[in-house]
């Protein structure tokens, strides 16, 4: 089931946090840049996300990636349709 919009931020936030321990964490709701996009019909939305955690050391980018896309779970397929990753350890440049 899906989460009100409004809700989505807060909810992508706590799973992050639960799982990775971020010690920065930035999410930005790109959903009304794609209005009509076709992805978008479903009601998921699109978001931006830039996360530094020390999780991170030592992995890959397709690791972290995997690693975020974990930490989400199902709001993978309730409530997001697109995810941009910035994924980063501490002291990376």
């Amino acid at each position: 089931m899906s989460l009100a919009r409004e809700q989505r931020p807060a909810a992508i936030r706590a799973a992050l946090e639960a799982a990775l321990a971020p010690t920065a964490l930035e999410i930005v709701d790109e959903s009304h840049k794609h209005a009509g996009h076709a992805g978008a019909r479903d009601g998921r939305g699109h978001f931006k996300v830039a996360i530094t955690s020390a999780a991170f050391a030592g992995l890959g980018p397709l690791a972290r990636h995997r690693a975020v896309y974990a930490a989400l779970g199902s709001l993978m397929e309730t409530d997001i349709h697109a995810l941009s990753i910035q994924a980063r350890a501490p002291g990376d440049a």
